[in-house]
């Protein structure tokens, strides 16, 4: 099967910048107190739901999010799309398992997981490619599992040429918390939580942070 040229675009650009991105945000959340309270509310969800939750960090670049989600009690595995991502992130972590893949095909069984992190992960995928990723996270996810979503709130992407002056170029999605938690119930995975909150710093948009879970009958 040909991938699809989003995909291949998204890889390219991210292997390209995954040392100076792991750079720029390698402490970035220790200066986030919401994105920190967001990420402990799931971490105590999934273990709530089983105390040997494992869990998936989907889109996990350098592992900015799972190390501290492990860190936080909870079995984490991350998975990005870009091999040099992933070598960055099991040097960083060398505690947490790592893999390269897809989120339109995760490396795990039907209900394997009791949680599914995508943080700001899926604003590269096309809009009418997403309720198939939102299938596949319903596919793995346990009944009862959670779901965390972030992303950028708004209606026209942003376009990021020739960052730190690498030859490439990518399209950043900005998305309506409304009509994502449609297309997350029509997958099945209802939402439970929708937080959004105003710029900070030089962000451009609001930000908004959506838990969903796999209902349990």
């Amino acid at each position: 099967m040909t991938e699809p040229d989003f995909l291949a675009e998204t890889r390219a650009f991210y292997d390209a910048v995954a040392t100076e991105y792991t750079d720029m945000f390698r402490d970035a959340l220790s200066r986030m107190p919401v994105d920190r309270a967001m990420l402990a509310l799931f971490a105590d969800l999934v273990r709530a739901e089983r105390p040997d939750a494992r869990t998936a960090e989907v889109g996990c670049g350098p592992g900015r999010m799972t190390g501290p989600l492990h860190r936080l009690g909870v079995d984490v595995h991350g998975i990005d799309l870009s091999p040099r991502m992933v070598e960055l992130a099991r040097r960083a972590h060398p505690e947490v398992p790592f893999s390269v893949g897809s989120m339109f095909d995760l490396p795990f069984r039907d209900g394997e997981l009791t949680g599914v992190l995508s943080w700001y992960s899926i604003i590269h995928t096309p809009a009418e490619r997403l309720p198939e990723v939102f299938a596949e996270f319903a596919r793995v996810l346990a009944p009862g599992g959670h779901l965390m979503l972030a992303f950028q709130v708004g209606d026209r992407p942003s376009r990021q040429e020739r960052p730190f002056g690498h030859p490439v170029s990518l399209d950043f999605r900005r998305l309506r918390p409304e009509r994502v938690g449609e297309l997350l119930r029509t997958a099945g995975l209802p939402v439970t939580s929708r937080t959004v909150r105003e710029p900070e710093g030089a962000e451009p948009t609001p930000q908004a942070y959506l838990l969903a879970r796999k209902p349990t009958a």
